[in-house]
Parts: structure tokens; C-alpha cells; sequence
């Protein structure tokens, strides 16, 4: 039984084990996009090698990136490659609109054989890694790049056929196009993309995904402080710290700009802890903003843009004004209790008020609000003399509870 296990194991696998490694004589097609950081780009070396090793024709790098944010040794040793590679290797920016900005746009030129498809930008190549101090903001259109022009892929690899490339071992001629039947068609081209935990991590690579996913963190955090039981919302706060951490770290990130951004959280749940401030609420929405616009230092290849940045803010006004009260207010108060009708009832202080605290009023705990003149400290008897939106109108009671 087990031969025969092993056997029918052997045979599902060893299809599977060729499909991948490829026959060899083929295309390669290494797809990225996106800012090009270190996954990135040790995943363009390390597809280069593997070409190589498997004996196929060609590489082709299909780029569209507005910037390079890796260690800069391993971008140079990058670019040494694509310039005298083991195997011939082309550059194709696009498809339209497409940009290859600073180190990116420096690959297409160092690589022998580049095109771009029409409605492409290419320029702004200084720095060829972002955090240099060169500034280069010359941007050209695709017709003025001085690269070939081809629309589509496909296109461009069928009239890479008998181009010679230069390669370690010298020159190469390379073929694109096989017989197929009384006409031609191309190789065998496969499509390669990261693995999904480089692309996980790469979701932050840009300085609007690593905000997004900043204040998301941030705010799922708050929501467990004030709503949740712990480890409910960490779920979902940690990756999203995790990937906006992320990007902190690869990105050019200023710090004074981030500081606005933590400070504009602390005075949105000061306004929500006071409950609704406006002036506490518009100061906050602002500095995040404004930390948000300037946090990552782009170099005018990847600045952060304001209405991106904008939608983000817009979700932790929402969060703030209008998912946390209704979580909240679910979470303090009971079904079998009409605020209306605790007008006039007896309870306690369960937080000092400066002006507002929690109470408990009927074995239900609750937001409440006390002139501030009222003095009220945790543990005092308190009397509710109204109800205000969510919270309730409270005042110190000179009457003793029944317990």
C-alpha cells in the first residue's frame, strides 16, 4: 500500500515540480511594480539567476515604479546586473500610464534593449534611491525618452526576435518566435510575481498605503481601548501596524510630520472622551492631515498626494464621530433600560468628572456629564437630571443610595 502511495504521490508532484522550473528556451516575464524596495528587487536578482539556471532566452522586466526605496548597495548590485547579465534581459515600462522614476528609470537605461509604451513617463533620476540629497525633477514623456516605443508587451517581444544582447559570456542573439504550423508564434512566455508575503508586506511600499494603514491601526487600537474586550480588534490592528510600520521604516519618513500624526489622535479621543469637541475634533482632523501630507519625504517621486491622504483622514472622522459612540454606547448601556426613564435616578460615580465620567445607574455602567462646578469624584452618590445624546446629564446627590 505505501509503494503505491509514494508512486501516486511521485506522480502528482514530479508535473508540478517541471511546470515550475519550465523546459527551458523560454520567456520570462518578472512583473513588478510599485516603489522598488528590497524584496522587490532581490526578487528581480533572484529571477534573473533562475532564468539563467533554467536555460530560458530571455528576461523581460515589466516595470512601472515612481521610485527605488532600498539599501543602496543592493540596488547597485542590481543594476551591475541588468547591465552585464547571465542571460539576455530587456526593459519594458508599461503598460500606459506607467512611470519609472529615479533608480527605476536608471534600470531602463542601463539595460541594452528598453522600450516604453506610448503615455509613459520616465525622468526624475536623482535620486536613485530615495533619501539621497541630488534632486532631479525633469520628467519626459515616453516620445522624448529616447527608448523604443511599443504599445504592448507582446508586441515588443516578438520584435525583440534576432536582436543581439550583450551578456557576461559576450554577445547573444536571441529568438522570440518558433514555427507554428505554417506561421509563427511566440516562446513560451511565464508571468512571475513576488510571493504573497512579499506582496504583504509590499502593500505598504507607497506613502499613502503606509498612512492608510497607520491611522487604521491606530484607530482599531483606540476602538478596543474604549469598546472591545482585549484581543478582539488586535487582530486586525496588529497587521495594519505591522504593515504601516513597515513602510515607516523603508520609506524617508519625518519624524516631526509623524508626530502630527500621533498628536492629532490624542486630540480626537481627547474630543471624544469629552465628548464631541469641536474644536478638539477639527484640531485633530488637521494634524492629521498635515502629518499625513509631509510624512514621507518623496523627492518629488513618490510625495505622499493630499486628496489620497485626505480619503484616510475622512475614515477616522467617521470612526471617531460615528462608529465608536454607537460601539461604545452599546457596550455601557442594557436593552432592558430606556435612558429617558433614569431621569430622576439614584447611582454612583465610577471615575472622577473633569467634566465628564462614568456612572453606574441601575447595575448598567454609563457616560455621563456634571457642570463642572459639581465637583463630582469617584465613588460620590450622583442623581440624573437628564439625558444629553449619549451621555447622561448628572449632578451630586443628597441623597443616600439604597444598598
Amino acid at each position: 500500500m505505501r509503494p503505491t502511495l509514494a508512486f501516486l504521490i511521485g506522480a502528482l508532484l514530479i508535473p508540478l515540480v517541471a511546470l515550475g522550473q519550465g523546459d527551458g528556451g523560454g520567456i520570462d516575464v518578472v512583473d513588478v511594480s510599485g516603489p522598488l524596495d528590497n524584496l522587490a528587487l532581490q526578487f528581480i536578482a533572484d529571477s534573473i539567476e533562475q532564468a539563467a539556471d533554467r536555460g530560458q532566452e530571455l528576461v523581460l522586466i515589466q516595470l512601472n515604479s515612481r521610485a527605488v526605496i532600498s539599501d543602496e548597495d543592493l540596488y547597485y548590485s542590481v543594476q551591475d546586473l541588468v547591465g552585464t547579465p547571465p542571460l539576455p534581459v530587456a526593459v519594458w515600462v508599461g503598460p500606459a500610464p506607467a512611470s519609472a522614476f529615479g533608480g527605476a528609470g536608471e534600470l531602463a537605461y542601463v539595460v541594452g534593449q528598453s522600450a516604453m509604451s506610448p503615455g509613459s513617463e520616465i525622468g526624475r533620476l536623482d535620486p536613485d534611491v530615495l533619501g539621497q540629497d541630488d534632486r532631479n525633477d525633469v520628467v519626459l514623456e515616453a516620445e522624448q525618452s529616447g527608448l523604443e516605443l511599443q504599445p504592448t508587451l507582446r508586441q515588443y517581444l516578438q520584435d525583440l526576435d534576432g536582436r543581439t544582447f550583450q551578456t557576461i559570456s559576450g554577445e547573444t542573439i536571441v529568438e522570440t518566435i518558433r514555427p507554428f504550423g505554417d506561421g509563427v508564434t511566440l516562446k513560451e512566455v511565464t508571468f512571475r510575481k513576488p510571493g504573497l508575503v512579499t506582496r504583504f508586506f509590499r502593500l505598504g511600499a507607497s506613502p499613502e498605503a503606509t498612512f492608510f494603514f497607520l491611522v487604521v491601526g491606530l484607530a482599531i487600537a483606540i476602538f478596543e481601548f474604549y469598546a472591545l474586550g482585549p484581543g478582539v480588534a488586535a487582530v486586525v490592528a496588529a497587521p495594519s501596524l505591522m504593515i504601516g510600520g513597515w513602510g515607516l521604516v523603508n520609506l524617508p519618513t519625518r519624524l516631526w510630520a509623524l508626530a502630527l500624526v500621533l498628536g492629532g489622535f490624542v486630540a480626537l479621543t481627547a474630543a471624544h472622551q469629552r465628548g464631541r469637541r469641536v474644536v478638539l475634533t477639527v484640531i485633530g482632523a488637521g494634524l492629521i492631515q498635515a502629518g499625513g501630507t509631509y510624512l514621507i519625504d518623496g523627492a518629488g517621486q513618490i510625495d505622499p498626494r493630499w486628496w489620497l491622504i485626505g480619503l484616510s483622514v475622512a475614515f477616522v472622522l467617521f470612526f471617531f464621530l460615528v462608529a465608536l459612540p454607537i460601539v461604545q454606547r452599546a457596550r455601557l448601556s442594557t436593552d432592558t433600560i430606556g435612558r429617558e426613564s433614569l431621569v430622576g435616578e439614584l447611582g454612583v460615580a465610577k471615575a472622577d468628572f473633569d467634566p465628564d465620567g462614568y456612572v453606574e445607574v441601575r447595575g448598567a455602567m454609563w457616560r455621563a456629564t456634571a457642570h463642572r462646578e459639581a465637583g463630582i469624584r469617584k465613588g460620590d452618590d450622583i442623581v440624573v437630571g437628564g439625558v444629553d445624546g449619549l451621555y447622561l446629564e448628572v449632578d451630586r446627590s443628597m441623597t443616600k443610595r439604597e444598598t
